[in-house]
């Protein structure tokens, strides 16, 4: 394990002791320093926890429930990656700072070192949490297809640095946890991904009444079909195949693998689930936040 923990060290960081690619690490200050606008919303999540598809949701309420709006471009520049930077391609910062209000923001920063000017302008955020093994089975195939990602070697290897929270953004628990805390702030909506598994149009119609908005029956209809998992998959504007195989090779996993609950239960040997819920128990001891493993 060794070996692999030097070969992280060439790709990651660490800011606030959190692991972070190297590139958002070497201009964090103009993430730290980034003016929110009141009328900004935040998306956030842990990585791998249906972002995509809550991001386009949101989008779409913006857009009254126009497709035609919401395939314009793609969704990484409708809704700007605010620490994302890479040299050549991307840059979440600039991005925000060029475009018009209301904006949308994406975000997977933990709540404590989410940039201050959000808290300050009381900005509405939705935060998205899913049950932590199917996190992991989709952050190993998302490992694998990002070629600026080192390899993750065997499944259960990667479960162990995901429960020891060396992968990007650190530990799932404390990155939940910090957000939890905040779910009474009147200003956050501490969603489910199981839950929208379960029941979409409850869901959704949470999510546009939070936003100040109200649910016609046919605006709900609309959002739920746009964003089912396929049409999200077969649409170019949110599955990412735009990019090129160099950053993301989709030949080795699609980046909207199944967008399903439960995969974990394809992956995780009954060892390994044991070792898991024994870590997870002492993980989050004394809190509150209980996940839906299944639905």
């Amino acid at each position: 394990m060794d070996s692999s923990k030097s070969e992280d060290c060439e790709y990651f960081g660490k800011i606030h002791g959190i692991p972070l690619y190297k590139e958002f690490i070497k201009y964090w200050n103009d993430v730290e320093t980034f003016q929110a606008r009141p009328d900004d919303i935040v998306i956030a999540t842990y990585p791998r926890s249906g972002t995509t598809w809550v991001s386009e949701i949101i989008y779409m309420i913006y857009k009254d429930g126009d497709v035609e709006k919401c395939k314009q471009d793609v969704i990484f520049n409708r809704i700007p990656f605010l620490e994302c930077r890479t040299e050549e391609l991307m840059n979440g910062v600039k991005q925000l700072k060029e475009m018009a209000s209301p904006r949308i923001v994406k975000t997977h920063l933990p709540a404590d070192i989410l940039p201050a000017s959000f808290w300050e302008n009381n900005c509405k955020m939705v935060y998205v949490c899913r049950n932590a093994k199917d996190v992991a089975v989709s952050f190993y195939y998302f490992f694998q297809m990002v070629t600026s990602h080192p390899d993750p070697g065997s499944f259960g290897e990667f479960v162990e640095k995901f429960m020891d929270g060396q992968v990007p953004y650190g530990s799932w628990y404390k990155h939940v946890k910090s957000w939890w805390e905040k779910r009474n702030n009147p200003h956050v909506l501490f969603i489910f991904y199981e839950d929208l598994k379960k029941e979409i149009r409850k869901e959704v119609i949470k999510v546009i009444q939070f936003l100040g908005r109200k649910p016609s029956e046919e605006l709900v209809d609309k959002i739920i079909q746009h964003t089912s998992f396929q049409e999200m998959k077969n649409n170019p504007s949110t599955n990412y195949t735009v990019l090129p195989d160099e950053i993301m090779n989709q030949k080795i996993s699609p980046f909207m693998r199944k967008g399903i609950t439960g995969d974990w239960k394809n992956h995780f040997t009954v060892a390994l689930n044991e070792k898991f819920n024994i870590h997870y128990e002492q993980q989050m001891k004394g809190s509150t936040l209980k996940l839906k493993i299944e639905i």
